[in-house]
């Protein structure tokens, strides 16, 4: 039976009507462990999702499975189950998730014996083979120690057509948490790319959890936040979705929570899926009433004929020390520091030493810790013993022959391994998409035609030239103002949220008014940020424009470095890199204050 025929077979209630609620009960590995019991407590949902898998999380994972290959999945799913599965089950929720990271079957395995000592039957599903790590060499991968294809939503929809009260999968993409349940409810069909669309922008802004509702909020200060509720998508049959969270949760839902959670962790307007191309540059944002805000008019175009692989290796061993260097001549007491260690490492110098001198220290401090600055030396190689104590020993024995006032933040210690995270594309014929039914049937979901076409990736610095192809991508409107300037913090005007991908950051900047954002289209030009963001220099930047959403984005290109553990930078992952931005002073229109 076809897809196409499967869809045509849904109930038109499913079709019409009302909306499918769809939670969120976890946005990584680690993330609030009471999450799902207050999501089933907080009011009616028909779905719970959880995301638990990051590039970071499927290192872990895959050296949790080294040491044991019974393991490999997110523990702290079956441990939050085990609290609620008796209310999931009586209440008729389904549960979708990717806590399966890189042995999806272990996890129903275990399910089914958590399941079997609570005394109940729950139908349970997984999907499988995005795991290629045994094909990468004839696949042309290399030798990674996970290497994951990122699949789409049509084996969670398979499973939930075919009575699955919960699906586990591996690497999915996580907007698939929302897309698969979203198209098995209202029947869609492989090629309904906009309703696709549109649930890939719902999936988008729920994956993180609590972001979406006030979390890493840049205006936080302007709401009464306390502890952020999770958010729910109201996904209706036209793939527009409204963005809300339970009544009395913590947390605030407005446009501006929303717009953040879209600008996250994306590159250009055409933000490329395994089911569909979202353009972002055609999502509209409403208010529909106190914490609930409208998704609607999304466009979707064909995927591409490639699936994204997610590559983690062991790059080696790495070990950090910090010098605390107080008072006066801080770099001079630095560079004594470093000469002395880069003397004493001569021997066997290590393949790879970076030294970032923080000037945390203040002049005439009245507090000790606000006169210093910390003195950091990462050190990277093949061998844990260059990289162990024989690197951290040599720190400790210069402490009382170096500068003065000499201490290290913390003992010698040994090295620890890193990964380094780079990704691949393979054509979507070459990787199996197997659904496990509840009964052991295996059932394969074929990819989608490449006739269909693929959709072209971004190279526009803004996506004008997009808007004129679509009424629905504006354009960027014209500033024209001419008044006195103030030099403030960009902040006042602008909101931010940064993110990583692999060793690539990414930095969305969003305006409040048409006016505002006019202005910030026309002063934050590439060049603009490499000014406010030094550290950005000499590096492939890009800048994107989503004039729907007031917002800009900028991709730095190898600001991460390897990505994952790898990372030198005191914030590895670039998570403050948009509050950095958003701290930095401009010339600021008055009438914009």
């Amino acid at each position: 039976m076809s897809e196409r025929t499967t869809a045509s077979q849904a109930a038109p209630g499913e079709r019409a009507g009302a909306p499918l609620r769809i939670a969120n009960v976890s946005g990584f590995y680690g993330d609030r462990a009471s999450a799902m019991r207050e999501m089933l407590e907080g009011g009616p949902i028909d779905v719970l999702t959880g995301d638990y898998l990051a590039e970071l999380t499927m290192l872990i994972l895959a050296r949790d499975r080294m040491k044991d290959p019974a393991t490999g999945y997110a523990k702290t799913f079956l441990r939050q189950l085990e609290q609620c599965l008796g209310t999931v089950l009586d209440r008729g929720v389904t549960v979708v998730t990717n806590a399966g990271g890189l042995n999806p079957a272990g996890l129903a395995q275990a399910l089914g014996a958590l399941a079997g000592r609570l005394g109940l039957s729950p139908r349970i599903a997984h999907v499988t083979g995005d795991d290629l790590v045994a094909r990468a060499d004839e696949l042309g991968l290399g030798a990674p120690l996970a290497a994951n294809a990122y699949l789409g939503a049509w084996g969670i929809a398979h499973a939930l057509r075919q009575g699955a009260d919960i699906v586990v999968t591996g690497r999915v993409t996580d907007a698939s948490l929302v897309v698969g349940p979203a198209a098995a409810h209202f029947g869609w069909a492989r090629d309904d790319f906009d309703a696709l669309a549109g649930a890939v922008a719902a999936g988008h802004v729920i994956e993180c959890g609590a972001q979406a509702t006030g979390g890493n909020y840049a205006f936080f200060a302007e709401h009464d936040i306390g502890l952020p509720g999770f958010p729910i998508a109201e996904v209706h049959a036209d793939g527009s979705s409204v963005i809300t969270k339970h009544p009395g949760s913590g947390g605030v839902v407005t446009t501006g929570t929303v717009t953040a959670q879209l600008l996250y962790e994306v590159d250009g307007p055409r933000y490329l899926g395994p089911d569909v191309t979202t353009r972002l540059d055609t999502v509209v944002l409403t208010d529909d009433g106190p914490d609930r805000v409208r998704i609607a008019g999304v466009r979707g175009e064909p995927p591409p004929p490639t699936l994204k692989v997610g590559l983690n290796s062991l790059g080696g061993f790495r070990n950090d020390v910090t010098f605390l260097i107080t008072g006066l001549d801080v770099a001079a007491k630095a560079a004594l520091a470093r000469t002395q260690l880069e003397a004493s490492l001569q021997r066997r110098p290590p393949a790879e030493l970076v030294w970032r001198l923080a000037r945390t220290d203040h002049p005439d401090a009245e507090g000790q810790e606000e006169a210093s600055a910390l003195l950091h030396a990462t050190v990277k190689d093949t061998d844990p013993a260059v990289a162990g104590r024989a690197f951290s020993g040599a720190a400790v024995e210069l402490a009382l022959s170096s500068y003065p006032g000499f201490t290290l933040l913390a003992p010698p210690g040994d090295a620890t391994p890193f990964g380094v995270f780079t990704s691949a594309a393979v054509p979507a014929g070459l990787v199996p998409h197997l659904v496990v039914l509840p009964d052991g049937t295996e059932h394969p979901i074929e990819p989608l035609s490449a006739d269909l076409g693929p959709a072209a990736r971004d190279t526009e610095q803004t996506s004008e030239a997009l808007g004129s192809t679509d009424p629905r991508a504006a354009a960027i409107p014209s500033w024209t103002g001419c008044g006195p300037t103030r030099r403030a913090p960009l902040g006042l005007v602008a909101g931010a949220r940064s993110g990583d991908k692999g060793g690539s950051a990414n930095i969305g900047v969003w305006a409040r008014s048409d006016a505002a954002y006019a202005w910030l289209a026309a002063t934050l030009t590439v060049d603009a940020l490499v000014k406010l963001l030094p550290e950005a220099a000499g590096l492939p930047v890009a800048r994107y424009a989503l004039p729907n959403l007031r917002a800009l984005n900028f991709v730095v290109d190898g600001l991460l470095g390897d990505g994952v553990s790898a990372g030198t930078r005191f914030d590895p992952q670039g998570k403050g890199l948009g509050e950095w931005l958003r701290s930095r002073f401009v010339d600021i229109p008055e009438e914009l204050l």
